[in-house]
C-alpha cells in the first residue's frame, strides 16, 4: 500500500534537540525510512559538525530498541506511584464507578496516543514540543514543554516522596526497632538525597532512553510482586483491624491477629464497615479522576520511545502503547480492588502506609516496600528524560549536544525535586494538583488540538468526523480539568481534605 506524501524530520538526537526544518520525502512503501545522504549540510547545520567536507550521517539516530524493551520502558513510564493511590480512589467512588472511570481513562489515553502518532507521522516529527511548534509556533512549543516539565516533575516528586516515607520504615524493620530514632539514617530527607545521588543520578546521565530497558523490566517485576502481595494480604488481614494493631510487634502472629479481628466483628458493627460500596460520591471523589489521569500519563515518553524503536512505524508503536496500557489497566484495577477490599474506607491515600496498621514488622510487607522502592527509584530516570528534552527545547534548541549541559540539567532537576519533596506536605496534594492540570493537557487537550492543526485540511476537512472527535476530546479534557480543580480548591478551602499517608 502506497504511503501518502509526507515530510521527514531532518534531525533527531536522543537528547531531544530537533531542527525546525523539514524536507520532502519521496513516497515509499511499507515502513522504510528514506534518508538521502547527499542532502546539503545546510539542512542539518543545527546538529551536524559544520564541516563542508563531511557528508551527513544518520547512524546516531537509528533506533535500536526492541519491541519488548519498548514495552518495558513505556509500561514503566505508565506504572509508578499512581498505583499506590488507586485503592484510595476506589474507596471514594465505589467499585463500579471506579471501573467505569478507569476504563474510560485507559481508552482515552490510548486514543490520545493515536492522535500523537498520527500527527507525528504527518510532519515527520517525534518530539512532543516540536508538534506544539508545528501546530501553534513558539507558544505551542512552550506550552507543551511547560506541561511536560510540570507533569514529570510532579511524577518524580511523588516517586521520591515514596522513598522519603517508606525507606525509613524499611530500615526500622531491618533493625527491629519499635520506634524511629533520631539517627540520620532514619531521616527520610537525608535518605532521599542519598538515593538520588547514588542511584538515580548515574542512570539519569545516560544519553539514550533505550539503555534503561533492562532496569524498566526489573522495575515492572517489582510492581508485579507488589500486586501479588496485595492480593495475598486481602485474605490474611482481618476486618476491621484490631484496635491495638498499630502497636503490634513481630511476635504477634497472624493467627492471633485474625482471631482478635473475628472477635471485634461480633462486638461491633463491622459488617457495615466491611461491606464494599459500588457507587460513592463525596468530596474526596474530586481526587479520583486526577489520580487516574496521573496514573496513565506516559505521553511525553511515547515519542522518545518511538524515536529509539528498531524499525519504527506508527502501527508498531501503537501496538506497544496499547499493550502497555492494557497491562497497566489490569494491574491497576487488581491493586485497587484488593487494596480496597482489605481496608475498605480505612485505606489511606498511600496504600503501603495502611499496612503498617496491621503489623509494621511483617516480612512480606517489608519485601513489598523494598520492591516498590526499587521500582519507583528505577522509574525516576525514565521520567527525567522528557523534562530534560523540554528544557533543551525551550532554552538550548539550536545548540549541539553537550555532556556538561546534559549533566547539569539532570543535577539541577534532581536538586529542585529533592527540595520539593523535603518540604511537600503529603503525596495526595501532588497527585491532585498535577493530575488536575498538566495531566489533562498532555492526555486530552494537546494531542487533540495538535492533531486538528497539523493534519492538513485537504486530507481531513475541519468538519470531518476525526477532527470533530478530536475537538470533543479536547473539550472533555478542559471540562475534567476545570471540574477537578474546582473540587480540589473547594476541598482545600473547607479544610476537609484527608491527610493520609503524609508521614
Amino acid at each position: 500500500m502506497e504511503a501518502p506524501l509526507q515530510t521527514e524530520m531532518v534531525e533527531l538526537v536522543p537528547n531531544g534537540k530537533h531542527s525546525e526544518g523539514l524536507r520532502p520525502v519521496t513516497p515509499t512503501t511499507g515502513n522504510a525510512r528514506v534518508e538521502d545522504p547527499q542532502r546539503s549540510c545546510v539542512e542539518g547545520e543545527d546538529f551536524l559538525q559544520k564541516s563542508p567536507s563531511k557528508e551527513p550521517h544518520f547512524t546516531d539516530f537509528e533506533g535500536k530498541t526492541s519491541f519488548g524493551m519498548s514495552v518495558f520502558n513505556l509500561s514503566n513510564a505508565i506504572m509508578g506511584s499512581g498505583i499506590l493511590g488507586l485503592a484510595f480512589a476506589m474507596a471514594n467512588t465505589g467499585i463500579i464507578l471506579f471501573l467505569f472511570l478507569l476504563t474510560a481513562v485507559a481508552l482515552l489515553s490510548g486514543y490520545s496516543i493515536h492522535l500523537l502518532l498520527k500527527s507525528s507521522g504527518i510532519v515527520g516529527i517525534r518530539a512532543y514540543e516540536q508538534l506544539g511548534y508545528r501546530a501553534f509556533g513558539t507558544p505551542g512549543k512552550l506550552a507543551a514543554a511547560l506541561a511536560i516539565t510540570l507533569q514529570n516533575i510532579g511524577a518524580m516528586s511523588s516517586y521520591l516522596y515514596i522513598i522519603k516515607s517508606e525507606l525509613p520504615l524499611v530500615i526500622q524493620t531491618f533493625l527491629n526497632l519499635e520506634e524511629q530514632t533520631s539517627d540520620w539514617y532514619m531521616n527520610g530527607n537525608y535518605l532521599v538525597i542519598l538515593v538520588s545521588i547514588t542511584i538515580i543520578l548515574p542512570l539519569a546521565l545516560m544519553r539514550q532512553l533505550g539503555y534503561l530497558g533492562y532496569s524498566s523490566g526489573f522495575s515492572l517485576s517489582c510492581m508485579v510482586f507488589f500486586l501479588i502481595a496485595v492480593i495475598y494480604k486481602k485474605f490474611h488481614v482481618p476486618c476491621p483491624l484490631p484496635s491495638n494493631s498499630v502497636n503490634v510487634t513481630g511476635n504477634f502472629s497472624s493467627e492471633e491477629l485474625i482471631k482478635e479481628g473475628a472477635q471485634l466483628l461480633e462486638e461491633t458493627d463491622a459488617p457495615a464497615f466491611c461491606t464494599p460500596n459500588y457507587f460513592t460520591l463525596n468530596i474526596q471523589t474530586a481526587y479520583t479522576i486526577p489520580i487516574m489521569a496521573f496514573a496513565f500519563v506516559c505521553h511525553p515518553e511515547v515519542l522518545p520511545i518511538y524515536t529509539e524503536l528498531k524499525d519504527p512505524s506508527k502501527r508498531k508503536m501503537q501496538h506497544i502503547s496499547n499493550l502497555s496500557i492494557a497491562v497497566m489497566y489490569v494491574m491497576y484495577f487488581l491493586a485497587a480492588l484488593f487494596g480496597y477490599l482489605t481496608f475498605y474506607d480505612g485505606v489511606e491515600s498511600e496504600l503501603l502506609h495502611t499496612y503498617s496498621k496491621v503489623d509494621p514488622f511483617d516480612v512480606l510487607i517489608l519485601c513489598v516496600r523494598v520492591a516498590v522502592l526499587t521500582a519507583v527509584t528505577l522509574t525516576v530516570p525514565i521520567v527525567l528524560f522528557p523534562v530534560r528534552r523540554a528544557i533543551q527545547q525551550m532554552l538550548f534548541q539550536n545548540q549541539e549536544f553537550s555532556w556538561l549541559r546534559h549533566s547539569l540539567i539532570a543535577i539541577g532537576l534532581l536538586t529542585c525535586i529533592n527540595l520539593l519533596v523535603i518540604f511537600a506536605p503529603n503525596i495526595l496534594g501532588i497527585f491532585g494538583i498535577i493530575g488536575a492540570t498538566s495531566a489533562p493537557c498532555l492526555i486530552f487537550i494537546f494531542p487533540a488540538i495538535f492533531y486538528f492543526r497539523i493534519v492538513p485540511t485537504e486530507k481531513e476537512p475541519a468538519r470531518s468526523t476525526p477532527k470533530i472527535l478530536a475537538l470533543c476530546f479536547a473539550g472533555l479534557g478542559l471540562l475534567l480539568m476545570t471540574m477537578s480543580l474546582s473540587f480540589i480548591v473547594i476541598d482545600w478551602a473547607s479544610g476537609t481534605r484527608r491527610h493520609g499517608g503524609s508521614h
